[in-house]
């Protein structure tokens, strides 16, 4: 295949890749750029898209699409973003993932990143404000096949997910986008406000 080929092949795959996401509701890059190789019969590893290609064509795709559900989704889950945020702003709140990139849907969960000092005070503290949630880890890569486990809490607000992942003091390390290889982007609670304001 010459390169040209190899070129329009990964603009189709990732964009075939963006659509199964879609659809499924899930954020497993890996899994859906397989199916969808399957799916168009692309077994030459050479033309798989990367993340990054990937997360082009989901912005492509929902603004193609979507256009008319998408945007006000994005700004419900930004507005419980900006609550979550004021609520534990004790706790240096930061906002990652497709809330923050703008690629978030129906399915999408709202990431915050927390600063405190002990894992219990978290948990402390939502249940001192009657907020059922749920103790668990999340797996995240810090290098180069280096990988951490972070305690998290989780809640729901009117149906969206809410993850708290939780930095402490021993860990100060950024993790790395599984889109692009890079120290996570994080935002705060300013900088939330002034994005839901930008798209409103």
């Amino acid at each position: 295949m010459s390169q040209r080929g190899y070129d329009h092949m990964r603009q189709r795959l990732a964009q075939k890749t963006a659509q199964i996401l879609l659809d499924s509701g899930t954020r497993d890059f890996h899994a859906a750029k397989h199916k969808a190789a399957q799916q168009l019969g692309a077994v030459d590893t050479k033309s798989l898209p990367s993340n990054s290609e990937i997360e082009l064509a989901l912005s492509e795709y929902q603004r193609l699409f979507r256009a008319s559900s998408q945007p006000e989704h994005l700004n419900r889950l930004r507005e419980i973003a900006i609550e979550a945020m004021q609520f534990l702003t004790d706790f240096k709140p930061r906002l990652v993932g497709s809330v923050l990139s703008g690629t978030a849907d129906e399915h999408s969960v709202i990431r915050i990143h927390l600063f405190p000092d002990t894992v219990e005070s978290i948990g402390f503290y939502l249940s001192d404000k009657n907020i059922p949630h749920e103790l668990s880890e999340r797996r995240l890569r810090i290098g180069i096949d280096q990988y951490q486990n972070y305690s998290t809490y989780e809640f729901v607000v009117d149906g969206n997910q809410v993850e708290l992942i939780l930095f402490l003091p021993k860990q100060k390390q950024i993790p790395l986008s599984p889109i692009d290889g890079k120290p996570m982007k994080r935002a705060d609670l300013a900088e939330v406000e002034l994005l839901l304001n930008q798209q409103e």
